[in-house]
């Protein structure tokens, strides 16, 4: 889950300022016949927060009101009290989507923290908190699991680096690669598709990595190099 600092009130800053919204999972699995899925906010400040929600097609830098994408998620806006939370309710609208393979979406959350009354007469820096996670569609009848899609990846020597070749209709969602004690991040892996890591002088028969589950376990894999 990413964070990033979407905007600046004050320019002077004399307080800690820490996101309090949580989301509930890493990730947000949408199986293509569920009526709906939810997905649990929490606030574990102690202010209200306003809460904006959307749902993008992979633009980070999207506007919300310029997004088209085939779901709706409800409420788009909330406040939320202190300990307090919100469940956000999202809703396939049928659009056709490739029924041959897993597509990605990313819900994002942006939480925008009350004023401090106590510092009202006071300049600092009040910052919104902008968290956003993958929303993986998942057609009905796709072979094999999810959870199995890392370990089924294939390896490959490719001139200084290495490719590795996704053969399910699942998204591999890597975190790092290791080759004899070289370890680089890694990239998602898109169904049927490749990608190459520059992890070049690494050489071995064999690689290991980590990557991310559907229940957002970290989950360790070995593979050979063909």
């Amino acid at each position: 889950m990413n964070k990033f600092v979407c905007f600046f009130l004050f320019a002077a800053f004399n307080q800690a300022v820490y996101a309090s919204v949580v989301i509930t999972g890493t990730r947000v699995i949408y199986p293509a016949d569920a009526r709906e899925v939810s997905v649990k906010l929490n606030n574990k400040g102690k202010r209200p927060v306003l809460i904006q929600s959307w749902i993008d097609d992979g633009d980070v830098k999207a506007k919300p009101e310029t997004i088209h994408v085939p779901f709706v998620l409800t409420p788009p806006i909330n406040r939320v009290e202190p300990g307090k939370g919100q469940t956000l309710r999202i809703s396939y609208t049928r659009q056709t989507l490739p029924e041959d393979r897993e597509s990605i979406y990313w819900l994002n959350v942006l939480e925008i923290p009350a004023k401090d009354p106590a510092l009202k007469q006071e300049n600092y820096l009040q910052m919104a908190f902008r968290s956003r996670i993958k929303l993986f569609f998942r057609p009905t009848k796709l072979e094999g699991n999810a959870n199995d899609t890392a370990k089924k990846i294939i390896w490959r020597k490719k001139g200084a680096g290495i490719t590795g070749k996704n053969p399910t209709p699942y998204y591999a969602s890597l975190i790092s690669i290791t080759i004899n004690g070289k370890k680089i991040d890694a990239d998602m892996i898109a169904p049927f598709a490749e990608n190459t890591f520059n992890i070049s002088g690494a050489t071995g028969e064999k690689i290991s990595g980590i990557y991310v589950n559907d229940f957002g376990a970290i989950v360790e894999f070995e593979s050979q190099i063909n």
